[in-house]
């Protein structure tokens, strides 16, 4: 906070797993450890503003879920070295990082609610420790869209039966969920599959929706959900009537369930790498391609209908992932980041 930004809400963060996800040997670029990654976040500065704080993956090499107390002591004290703040933290529900398929009513959603139970514990602890003052515990199903479509509505129920399960968890931890809409996770690729599959579960003080500006963009187009598309197939971005319009339409329709919001640009296409699916492609926040004005569309998730600040999410975090090692080993990559965070609260924050 400065004087020329004076709002210090919604909270900063940089996330830490773009050093992990798409990366690795199936990508040929080498995870970024998370030391590194916090350096990164903590050097930026702009106009006297830093970051306050990471979101962070339960997972190898950045952490290790089962390493006991030792292990979360040692996030602690990253974060705290660096002035930082934990925020939300993500469960490794996968198959292939300890947990499971929730489409697996056996010992696969055994696996998938464990690991939300290592990470609710985390979270707690890191709370007890005066790490973390606020955030969520993330996930999504875990699923590609094609074991999904397998049976669609049997097996929305039994995702919903595994979420509202892991609900159930957080709920004993004093945590909440957020589940992280993205079109290539199964039951939650399109806007309406995702809000069907939060009235399932219905515990909406528990579960939150996650909304990623770059991933929620593609639902607009119907990526792995044609059928769900609010614009039409070949859309001129240059419309910005009609595109505005179909933005308003989908925020309006995700907004009451969303308590956690990754601020991100896209440039209308898909983008994988690694062992992660095609997915929205984050590009850079100075990308010329990108079809989001960030600061102003930051507004129809912060902002209700009516135009008024809700105050709902208390931090706001960057998401980049697919980037380039090349470009997150930059100083200027994160300057840009934070400048167009800043922007946002500028535009959408509050003082507290």
């Amino acid at each position: 906070m400065s004087n020329s930004h004076p709002n210090n809400y919604p909270k900063l963060h940089n996330a830490a797993w773009p050093g992990l996800v798409g990366k690795g040997p199936d990508a040929d670029e080498p995870a970024i450890a998370l030391d590194q990654m916090l350096d990164f976040t903590a050097a930026a500065e702009v106009d006297g503003v830093k970051f306050e704080g990471f979101d962070v993956f339960l997972y190898h090499p950045h952490f290790d879920i089962d390493g006991g107390d030792d292990e979360i002591q040692s996030l602690a004290e990253k974060a705290q070295a660096r002035n930082l703040k934990v925020g939300t933290v993500v469960a490794p529900i996968y198959e292939g990082t300890g947990g499971g398929s929730p489409l697996d009513e056996g010992q696969g959603r055994k696996n998938f609610v464990g690991q939300v139970r290592k990470a609710c514990n985390i979270a707690r602890r890191l709370k007890q420790l005066g790490a973390r003052d606020y955030g969520n515990v993330r996930f999504d199903s875990g699923i590609g869209v094609e074991p999904w479509a397998a049976d669609p509505e049997a097996n929305m129920k039994k995702i919903a039966d595994t979420f509202r399960e892991a609900c159930q968890v957080a709920e004993d931890h004093g945590e909440r969920m957020a589940a992280e809409g993205e079109i290539c996770w199964g039951g939650m690729h399109s806007w309406k599959r995702m809000i069907q599959l939060m009235e399932m579960v219905d515990r909406p003080q528990t579960l939150g929706f996650q909304a990623d500006m770059s991933h929620t963009l593609l639902y607009l187009l119907g990526y792995n959900a044609p059928e769900d598309a609010i614009l039409p197939e070949g859309f001129d971005f240059s419309d910005q009537q009609q595109f505005d319009a179909a933005y308003k339409q989908l925020t309006d329709a995700l907004r009451p369930w969303t308590i956690e919001l990754h601020v991100a640009q896209n440039d209308g296409t898909v983008h994988g790498s690694g062992s992660h699916d095609k997915t929205g492609r984050h590009c850079q926040a100075t990308d010329p391609n990108g079809k989001l004005d960030i600061p102003r569309h930051a507004g129809y998730w912060l902002r209700d209908a009516g135009g008024e600040l809700t105050k709902r999410i208390p931090h706001v975090c960057w998401d980049g992932c697919m980037f380039a090692n090349e470009v997150m080993m930059k100083p200027q990559t994160w300057n840009d980041i934070l400048e167009a965070m800043i922007a946002v609260r500028d535009a959408h924050g509050w003082q507290e």
